[in-house]
């Protein structure tokens, strides 16, 4: 079974899942840099993950453009962001938002809670984090959803975990098993 896990990192959570991704399936690892060596031919899964920005999933329409429509079943893709796993409906919206409804039944997807490194952040990204943060602690009637947004983006923070790969590890166990 040869199965690869590319990745596309811009503050070290997304790779940090990667690398444990293919330290558990003992497979090959690349960057997102380096795509364009790759043929996707010779695997039988290709894992992509990437950041979560504006809603949308980093570089997810160059990896898509790399499958036909037959061979979408062996694209397993995982996010990686600050949203808290336990706000399903942001997270369902990001997926709406990446994929088609067809993709949807087609494309295995995982979101992985990572957080929020100002210190390696773009000076864009972060003046944007930081004016969003200024505004929210403006607002005088906070629902409980924005005063944890608020609270969520105020500083640098790190809470990524082995944990968090378990859900694709066992997928693409099951799958390997059903392939061979």
């Amino acid at each position: 079974m040869r199965i690869i896990v590319i990745y596309k990192s811009k503050t070290g959570f997304t790779k940090r899942y990667a690398e444990w991704i293919a330290e558990e399936l003992k497979c090959d690892i690349l960057d997102y840099k380096n795509l364009s060596r790759l043929s996707i031919a010779e695997y039988d899964f290709v894992i992509y993950g990437s950041r979560v920005h504006a809603g949308k999933i980093d570089g997810i329409k160059k990896i898509k453009a790399l499958f036909s429509d037959n061979e979408m079943s062996k694209l397993i893709i995982f996010a990686t962001g600050a949203t808290p796993l336990e706000v399903e409906d942001v997270i369902n919206t990001i997926w709406k938002s990446n994929f088609s409804n067809e993709e949807l039944k087609i494309i295995s997807h995982f979101y992985m809670q990572g957080g929020l490194n100002y210190e390696k952040m773009g000076i864009l990204d972060r003046m944007i984090m930081k004016i969003l943060a200024k505004i929210l602690s403006r607002k005088k009637d906070k629902s409980s959803d924005e005063a944890g947004f608020e609270q969520a983006i105020g500083s640098s923070y790190d809470i990524s975990s082995r944990e968090y790969i378990a859900p694709l590890i066992q997928f693409v166990k099951v799958q390997a098993k059903v392939v061979e």
